[in-house]
């Protein structure tokens, strides 16, 4: 089979290269030993900034004495099953390459005897409270990352009356060290819409931050309060729809407040404590349901350096506010808002509860894919369908035939687009499929689930599916139906050794086969005693390239909520890529997993089999 995209890959490289490069995280090989069926599975990092044919070769030792394991050098793998290991011993594995910095060669990996194949993380979780959402990003710059993780206790939807419990975050090394605490306070309500939290090196020390949303009372990891503490904003139905509204950057090894600005937008301007009438006019309710959908992410505005991203609002008004973040401070770099003007009126309702960071026009600056509209680099609309809300988002280069940057996005009540498939940059929408039930009301009810994927080699590009309002298949890039059957429309995730995806849902990893329609399981942590989180959005706590080959880790929780359980594949793959985490859409994709609900990371390039390279990414790393 030829594919088409080939052929563009060429002008695609050359203009990149003319392109500022991106300043991304220093990481070390994150060289990882695991026990697997057939010995010990051991698996490494290639960097986005050297040869795709570099050579390795792997060393073994025990009792001091060190053995080199590979007859001839590795240069298309970045893994080694050693079949020769005695699980019941205790080894330490390092590698060395062929390339000029050995520096990045001396980490190394230990194998206690009879490991177990996870690696935990034992967690102080509060009394009463469960983990959620977690974020990974190096805290302390020696190059390997740590987890920062969202603990809930009571928890409410937007929709729903009743108090909350506060908002706790903490961070973790990955053997378990425990770093601080941060406590939101009771002016932060406790959602999946209310707390995002970002973490990303965002001045490019070699060490990351944290920005969340912040208000009165909240505790930093150094027991610091910001704001009054004696305040309580809580009203009668347990929302919070006055008194100030900050945004915090607080400092990645610490924990400690380092900078607080007033968040942008404020529920009513020139007031803090807005009137019901005042709410009601300007976001379409006075519950506090509408107003208090927050999303955030980090992205590259001018090419070379973070932003941070901050939104309030979806279903009527729409503000998105992007920081710069420099010596320290906090800076408004633009604002977007659908009540500025006439012409920003016309982009109102177009959010979905989640949002997707991609340079969707090719000009090396980012865009934000805010549901059905996308916002330019420069904060102005660069295109919108004007198809409104929805509830899944996906965004890479799902059609290679088709140049640049797709998008599927699915409605949640719209008649003739439950879900569809458009091109990035211009916003046209190549096919779209209709909602075709009814709902009580008497109005199409948009699907609640959609997912992007490649799971079926017969095919050039992802397939995309979707669930609910009566859509039923899998259709192909240009609209055609493959399958009468769906598999879960959750999430994905690269486990088994081939360029095709797997699918992930709840505690499961299955494989799509598309001859029989069905899915087959392939692992489950429910077997190691873990549970997935958010009730029925069934996500993982993360699912990201974490460390080891190019493949992704998933995290869970323990049942007992004690624990955090890091699950990686033991099998073996001939196929080598430089870790995901170097690629710029994937590692911001990251980023904003956590935010509103949780959709999986997708790249900027297509991978499939045929495959021979894919395109470099034009980055840079900045070590501490």
């Amino acid at each position: 089979m030829i594919f088409k995209f080939k052929y563009i890959l060429v002008p695609i490289l050359f203009s990149q290269v003319l392109l500022a490069q991106r300043q991304m995280e220093y990481l070390k090989r994150g060289i990882v030993a695991i026990p697997s069926d057939l010995g010990v599975f051991v698996s490494w990092r290639l960097f986005g900034t050297e040869a795709q044919d570099t050579h390795f070769d792997l060393y073994r030792t025990e009792n001091n004495s060190t053995k080199k394991l590979n007859e001839k050098p590795l240069s298309s793998e970045t893994n080694f099953l050693d079949k020769t290991a005695d699980k019941a011993k205790n080894y330490t594995y390092f590698i060395k390459s062929n390339t000029q910095d050995q520096s990045v060669d001396i980490d190394s990996a230990k194998y206690v005897a009879n490991q177990k194949p996870y690696f935990s993380i034992p967690l102080k979780t509060p009394q009463g409270y469960t983990p959620n959402d977690a974020s990974v990003a190096d805290l302390d710059g020696d190059g390997e990352y740590e987890i920062i993780l969202h603990q809930t206790g009571r928890s409410k939807d937007n929709s729903q009356k009743g108090e909350t419990d506060p908002p706790i975050i903490q961070a973790y090394k990955m053997d378990g060290k425990f770093l601080w605490e941060i406590n939101l306070g009771k002016n932060i309500r406790e959602g999946a819409h209310y707390t995002q939290f970002l973490v990303y090196d965002l001045d490019k020390d070699g060490k990351a931050e944290i920005v969340m949303k912040t208000a009165d009372g909240n505790r930093d990891g150094k027991g610091k309060f910001i704001g009054d503490l004696t305040k309580n904003y809580v009203n009668e139905n347990g929302m919070i729809l006055s008194g100030p509204e900050f945004l915090t950057v607080f400092n990645g090894e610490t924990g400690e407040e380092i900078h607080t600005v007033n968040y942008e937008v404020p529920r009513f301007a020139g007031s803090l404590n807005p009137t019901a009438e005042q709410m009601t006019e300007t976001w379409g309710d006075a519950k506090g349901n509408r107003l208090d959908r927050f999303l955030g992410a980090v992205a590259y505005l001018d090419g070379k350096t973070p932003s941070v991203i901050m939104s309030r609002g979806y279903y009527t008004r729409t503000a998105i506010a992007a920081w710069d973040y420099k010596d320290k401070k906090l800076s408004l770099r633009w604002l977007f808002d659908t009540e500025s003007s006439e012409e920003n009126k016309k982009y109102r309702g177009q959010g979905n509860h989640n949002l997707t960071i991609a340079d969707v026009d090719n000009d090396g600056k980012d865009e934000i894919v805010f549901g059905a509209m996308t916002v330019d680099d420069n904060g102005k609309v660069l295109n919108s369908t004007g198809y409104g809300h929805g509830d899944a988002l996906h965004v890479g280069d799902l059609d290679p035939s088709n140049p640049g940057l797709e998008i599927f996005d699915i409605q949640e009540r719209f008649d003739d687009a439950g879900a569809h498939f458009r091109d990035g940059k211009s916003g046209k929408v190549l096919w779209k499929l209709p909602s075709t039930i009814y709902s009580e009301a008497g109005k199409f009810q948009g699907p609640g689930r959609g997912l992007s994927l490649n799971i079926d080699p017969r095919y050039e590009g992802s397939e995309s599916w979707a669930a609910g309002a009566g859509l039923k298949g899998v259709y192909n890039t240009k609209g055609k139906k493959i399958s009468d059957k769906n598999p879960p429309a959750n999430m994905g995730i690269y486990w088994d050794g081939d360029f095709l995806s797997e699918i992930l849902d709840g505690t499961n990893i299955s494989k799509w086969d598309w001859k029989k329609e069905k899915s087959n399981l392939i692992f489950d942590a429910e077997n190691f005693h873990c549970e997935s989180n958010n009730g029925t959005k069934k996500n993982p706590a993360l699912v990201a390239d974490l460390f080891g080959d190019w493949r992704e880790e998933v995290i869970y929780r323990t049942a007992d909520n004690q624990e955090l359980r890091i699950f990686s594949t033991t099998i073996p793959t001939q196929h080598r890529l430089y870790t995901l985490m170097h690629n710029p859409q994937y590692r911001l994709s990251i980023v904003w997993q956590n935010v509103g609900y949780n959709q999986p990371p997708h790249t900027d390039y297509y991978l499939d089999e045929s495959i021979k390279e894919i395109p470099k990414p034009n980055i840079i790393t900045v070590k501490h």
